[in-house]
């Protein structure tokens, strides 16, 4: 098994991006931040959660504290690819993320089958304990996508990634098996996370204004949700929001609270 780190603790600010925005972004970046050792990466993901979906429909409340349980793999999957069984918490804006990794047969027939867990570490306990808390948690969905991730020249802490043709699929549960599922983000958009430990590089927050692209709270699970419950109107999915800057020597911290004032928002229309 290759080394992976287990536990991260960091501030995730999203964008959506149209293609022309992207490209601009893109040669800009170029002088600040590479693209990673794995290039372009297709992404698989399981997401848990009970029969009535309560995890996704709390989430959506937008609460202080909010929790996610997946499987994720890399590229093709088959019985032996490396699977990580991931906790993803999110507390007063900040993301923790927890997981484990083993075998995809194994991480799936403990998740689904009620096999045994991967390891006896206190993550895999705490994966085990959120199961016993939501009862009866099912795999939901498969939503899966293309990513270009990449990092800092100068700082490698920051991280920036840019994922595109997100699509969902409630029918097929199973990694090894991967359809093409319902389109998120319409084609030629992306939608940009840039991941830092507890603020952004001034010259990025800069760029960001100039080329007029704003934070939106956006939820891959959560849009699949309304997708495939049709139920559109309610709020928070994807609403771009004036996020407060304030300069701090040479960096610009976030404040990722949610601007409820809904004749203030720009509304960024993904539903194409």
């Amino acid at each position: 098994m290759s080394e992976y780190i287990d536990v991260f603790k960091r501030t995730e600010i999203k964008y959506y991006l149209t293609g022309e925005k992207y490209k601009m972004l893109q040669d800009f970046l170029s002088e600040y931040a590479r693209v990673d050792d794995y290039g372009k990466t297709r992404i698989n993901n399981i997401y848990f959660d009970t029969p009535d979906y309560r995890m996704i429909r709390t989430s959506l409340d937008k609460p202080v504290y909010k929790e996610k349980l997946r499987l994720r793999t890399y590229g093709e999957t088959n019985d032996f690819t490396n699977a990580f069984i991931e906790i993803k918490k999110k507390y007063d804006g900040i993301v923790y993320k927890r997981r484990v990794a083993g075998p995809y047969r194994r991480a799936y027939d403990y998740l689904i089958n009620g096999g045994r867990p991967l390891d006896d570490s206190q993550i895999s306990r705490e994966i085990e304990g959120l199961k016993q808390l939501y009862e009866e948690m099912i795999p939901a969905m498969t939503i899966c996508y293309d990513r270009i991730a990449m990092i800092g020249l100068y700082d490698p802490a920051l991280r920036i990634t840019f994922d595109t043709n997100i699509r969902w699929d409630k029918e097929s549960t199973d990694l090894r098996r991967v359809n093409n599922g319902n389109i998120i983000v319409k084609d030629g958009d992306y939608l940009m996370e840039i991941k830092v430990a507890d603020a952004m590089p001034l010259f990025l927050a800069r760029k960001l204004s100039e080329l007029e692209i704003f934070p939106v709270s956006f939820s891959k699970y959560g849009r699949a949700y309304m997708d495939m419950t049709g139920i559109y109107e309610m709020s928070g999915i994807i609403e771009a929001n004036d996020a407060s800057h304030g300069i701090s020597n040479d960096r610009v911290r976030i404040n990722t609270d949610i601007n409820k004032d809904k004749n203030s928002e720009r509304e960024v229309m993904a539903y194409a």
